[in-house]
C-alpha cells in the first residue's frame, strides 16, 4: 500500500504520517508539503491513498486530487480541511473520507478501515499485455484502439524494453530502421506520443507510461505481462514462451535469442 501526504502545515502531516505509519506499518508513505512536488511523484509511482489539504496554496487538495483520479481511477482520496466548507466539492470527486483538521489518530483509523477502493479490489490489474505470439495491449479485457498503428508498435517497444528509458531517437529507429526523412519521422513521432496520451487519457490508464521530453518508458508494475510474469515466476507462471514473440514486428527477431537462452536454462532446471 502507497499513501501520499499532501498538507503544508508540517505539524500536521507529521500526525497523519504518524498515524499512517503505526496503523499500516506495512505502507509505504510519501509526504510533501508541495501539491505540485506531489503530483511529479504521483507520476512515477502508483499511488493507492492520499491525504490531501484543501488549503494548499499551489493547487489546493480538490484540485490535486482530480489530477491524481486521472492517474489511477481507483485511488481512495481524503481531504483535509478546516471545515465542512469543502465537503460538497469533496463528494463530487467521489472522496473516500473528508477529515476536519486537526488530524488525530482516530480520525485517520477511520478512514483507513472505510477505504472507498479496498486493496483487495485493486489486486487485479487493468491493463493485460500479450507478447508471445502476435503482441496485443487489452484493458479490461478490451483489445486497445489507437489511431495509428505505429503507435500500438511504440507500446509493444516500450514494453520489449522492460521499464528503461526509451528514447525518441531509439523509437525511431526501432520503428523506421533507415527509411525516410529523419526529421520528417520525428514530426510523425510527435504525432504518435500524441496519440498515446489521447488513448490512455480517454481509458484513464496515464499511469502505465512515464513520459519525459525526449523519452518514454513503461512502467512494468502497473500492468500484467505474459512476458513479465514468465519471467519472474518461470516455471511456476500461468505462460509459456514456445519461440513466439512479437512476431508482428521485425525487430522482435534480436529477443529470440535471449527467450530461448532463457527457456533452455528453465527446462535444465
Amino acid at each position: 500500500m502507497t499513501v501520499l501526504i499532501a498538507e503544508e502545515n508540517d505539524e500536521a502531516r507529521k500526525k497523519i504520517s504518524d498515524a499512517v505509519s503505526k496503523l499500516r506499518p506495512e505502507a509505504e508513505i510519501l509526504c510533501f508539503g508541495s501539491s505540485l512536488a506531489a503530483l511529479a511523484m504521483a507520476r512515477k509511482r502508483e499511488v493507492d491513498t492520499a491525504f490531501l489539504s484543501t488549503g494548499m496554496r499551489e493547487l489546493n487538495g480538490l484540485i490535486l486530487g482530480s489530477y491524481l483520479a486521472d492517474l489511477y481511477p481507483y485511488i481512495n482520496l481524503i481531504f483535509l480541511s478546516d471545515g465542512p466548507e469543502c465537503g460538497y466539492e469533496a463528494i463530487s470527486r467521489h472522496a473516500s473520507g473528508y477529515i476536519i483538521n486537526p488530524p488525530t489518530e482516530e480520525s485517520v483509523r477511520r478512514e483507513l478501515d472505510d477505504l472507498r477502493h479496498p486493496e483487495i479490489q485493486k489486486r487485479e490489474k487493468r491493463v493485460f499485455v500479450q507478447t508471445f505470439g502476435n503482441f496485443d495491449l487489452f484493458a479490461d479485457g478490451r483489445p486497445v484502439a489507437f489511431k495509428y498503428s505505429k503507435t500500438k508498435e511504440m507500446v509493444a517497444l516500450l514494453v520489449n524494453n522492460r521499464g528503461a528509458r526509451t528514447t525518441n531517437g531509439e523509437i525511431i529507429a526501432a520503428l523506421w530502421e533507415d527509411d525516410g526523412d529523419p526529421e520528417k519521422k520525428g514530426s510523425y513521432l510527435s504525432n504518435l506520443r500524441q496519440d498515446l496520451q489521447n488513448t490512455l487519457t480517454r481509458l484513464k490508464l496515464n499511469g502505465i507510461v512515464i513520459k519525459q521530453r525526449g523519452s518514454l518508458a513503461i512502467v512494468p508494475d502497473r500492468i500484467e505481462c505474459d512476458l513479465y510474469d514468465w519471467l519472474e515466476k518461470k516455471q511456476d507462471s500461468a505462460y509459456r514462451y514456445m519461440g513466439d514473440y512479437m512476431n508482428q514486428y521485425s525487430w522482435s527477431e534480436y529477443v529470440h535469442a535471449e527467450l530461448d537462452e532463457i527457456s533452455y536454462a528453465m527446462e535444465e532446471i
